[in-house]
């Protein structure tokens, strides 16, 4: 793959939080810094995604009392994960990883703003309604093929890469420029979700 003018990098909350150490880890999320940086400087366009919760937000265990992280309850607009408070607005948790390049983006979205809804997507929140105005951005700049990377395969990059085929984008996510949680199978599940709907996998190494 050699991309052109209608390609996108859009790179996942590559976040400290979800590094090792943080509030929240992905297990080896700081491997993907070096790929990431290096398929950077292949791409014309480069968009960053960002968590950025308010302190309050209902997605955090310890706004629900009684209740533990990774426990599920159930809100307006259906099940809801809850997880250790992470990427809260303006801390270091939410800071881009130590390393990542954010010099060549064109745009960052932050996601997870409204505290009464989460957002895996880079496109659409939780509630399957809200839209963050990424699928708009793209269509301006006559993107017709996104390159997805970042954290974590079995959540936010999945979701988004499902809501961007749904967008009518192309899409391809870069295997060794992702890694995941893994609760229950959780991976395999979501690559094969992503094989299904039409998403293709691609190396690094593929992309010239």
């Amino acid at each position: 793959m050699t991309p052109g003018a209608a390609d996108l990098l859009l790179v996942i909350d590559v976040q400290v939080d979800f590094l090792p150490g943080g509030a929240l880890p992905v297990r080896d999320g700081h491997a993907v810094v070096a790929p990431i940086n290096a398929l950077q400087h292949r791409f014309r366009h480069v968009v960053l995604m960002q968590d950025w919760h308010p302190a309050d937000h209902v997605s955090f265990a310890d706004s629900h009392p009684g209740r533990a992280p990774f426990e599920t309850v159930a809100l307006p607009y259906g099940p809801q994960v809850l997880w250790p408070r992470h990427c809260v607005q303006g801390s270091p948790g939410a800071g881009f990883a130590p390393g990542l390049a954010t010099d060549r983006a064109s745009l960052v979205v932050r996601k997870g703003l409204d505290p009464r809804v989460d957002s895996y997507s880079a496109f659409l929140e939780a509630d399957r309604i809200t839209r963050t105005g990424l699928a708009g951005a793209l269509a301006e700049r006559g993107i017709t093929r996104v390159v997805l990377c970042g954290l974590a395969t079995d959540f936010c990059v999945l979701w988004s890469a499902l809501d961007a085929r749904d967008a009518g984008f192309e899409v391809r996510v870069v295997e060794d420029a992702v890694r995941g949680i893994d609760v229950d199978g959780s991976l395999a599940q979501a690559w094969a979700r992503m094989e299904a709907a039409g998403v293709r996998r691609i190396g690094s190494a593929e992309i010239a």
